[in-house]
Order: C-alpha cells, then structure tokens, then sequence
C-alpha cells in the first residue's frame, strides 16, 4: 500500500475494504468522528477484520494524518445511508475518521493541530478529486437520525471558510414554525429544498418523524447551538439557500 496524498501521512492498512463499482466517480467527501475514548484504541478498531469498519483516512487530534485504505478501494464507513439519489454512499465517498470522544465526553472541542490538518486533507483530496464544496459532509447528513457525527461541535464554519463544504446565509422565508404534525404548502415547500439539497426526505406535506430527523441533521451541521428538529424560519431559510447553492453549484 503506498500513501494516495502527499501530505507525509503515515500508514496503518485496514483489511475492511472492498472493490468500487466502476459506474461511480469518487465525489464525496464524508466526515466522521471516532466516539471513543482513545484514539489508539480507535485506530485499532478500524484496523481490526472482526470490526468490518474502516475509513480511508485516521486524524489524531495532534494532527497526524494516517491512511488505512487506497482512495481506489470502497473503505466501510457511511454503512446504510443516502444522498442524492445514491444509496452506496461508501462506493462514491472517501471517509475521514476524526479522532474525537464526542459531544457527551469531558473535553468534546477538535484541538487546533487537528482542524488544520482536516483542512489540508480535505483541501487535497477535494483537489485531486474535483469533488466540489456542495459534496462535502457529515455523517449525519447522509443517515440521519442515525448518526450524529462529526457532531455539534466540528467548527464547519471554518471549513467553508477554506473553501470546504457549503455555509449558507439563511433566505428569507415567511410563515411560521413547522414541527410534528404540521402539513400542508409549507411543509411540502421545505421537504422540497431539502430534498433538493441531497438529504432523503419525502415531499409529502406531512412533517413526520423522519422530517423532523432531517431537520435535526441540518442543525447539527448548519445551526448546531439549536438543534431541536423544529424547522422554524432560521431553518427554513437555510434549507432553501442550500437547495439554491446546490442547484447553481
């Protein structure tokens, strides 16, 4: 195995790969946190054959960056997931693995070392790639409800900032809060823009359990010091920009 990036990345080969359908381009990038205590510990996991998981690449939180799939090869890390229209999410995607207890632990922050190399792998897997900002994202977005990585606390702000991932601005929208129960216009009008941007969602006018799922996914990644699953008009609002965002991108 020989290192895909040329960022100095050190090397821990995982066996939980497969090969990519041929049909599908490399153009997602997808980002995760560990949730567990130790990163070692983490990176063993990913490494081990009985856990059937794996990703292409392993963040320490002082920076180092290690590689344990060829980009060429499927990692295991998106599971049952979908965006877009696509449902093998791991044969169109190269995983980030971030080292990171998550949001429930003592010191739930990403160091600063860390985030800077995030960018910089981002930054060249994106270039190399072509994979475009509007394709860069969390676990959570592509299984929501699911999952809830990188979590509240990834700074997607600073990542947009570097040109990696979409920060909209939030429209303008009227009307009001929607929320379990609520149907109509209104609600099929914000099932559309979300669907719209890639999150699988039925535009049905009614604001169900997996509505209300989505929304929350949005907030994790867009608004994450609210996320309540209510799509008030701050959400609304986002979900159309990202919608416009995707369409003109």
């Amino acid at each position: 195995m020989r290192a895909d990036s040329a960022l100095g990345v050190l090397l821990c080969p995982s066996p939980n790969h497969g090969a990519r359908d041929a049909r599908l381009a490399i153009d997602m990038l997808l980002l995760h946190y560990t949730g567990m205590p130790d990163a070692d510990g983490a990176l063993k996991w990913l490494c081990m054959r009985e856990s059937q998981v794996s990703a292409h690449y392993f963040v320490y939180e002082d920076g180092h960056i290690v590689q344990l799939v060829p980009e060429a090869r499927r990692a295991w890390h998106a599971g049952a997931a979908f965006w877009a229209g696509e449902r093998d999410i791991n044969g169109c995607s190269i995983g980030i693995e971030i080292a990171n207890e998550g949001p429930e632990s003592a010191d739930p922050e990403f160091p600063e070392a860390q985030m800077l190399a995030v960018i910089s792998l981002c930054r060249d897997i994106m270039r190399r790639h072509g994979i475009p900002a509007r394709r860069v994202l969390g676990h959570s977005d592509v299984a929501p409800g699911r999952k809830v990585d990188p979590g509240p606390f990834f700074d997607w702000q600073r990542l947009a900032a570097s040109g990696i991932g979409l920060w909209p601005q939030a429209a303008p929208v009227t009307g009001g809060a929607l929320r379990i129960g609520d149907s109509g216009e209104e609600v099929s009008r914000y099932q559309r823009a979300l669907a719209d941007f890639g999150y699988q969602v039925a535009v049905s006018g009614e604001f169900c359990e997996h509505t209300q799922a989505v929304t929350k996914a949005l907030q994790l990644h867009f608004r994450s010091w609210r996320v309540d699953g209510v799509a008030d008009t701050a959400t609304r609002g986002l979900a159309a920009a990202l919608a416009q965002e995707s369409a003109e991108g």
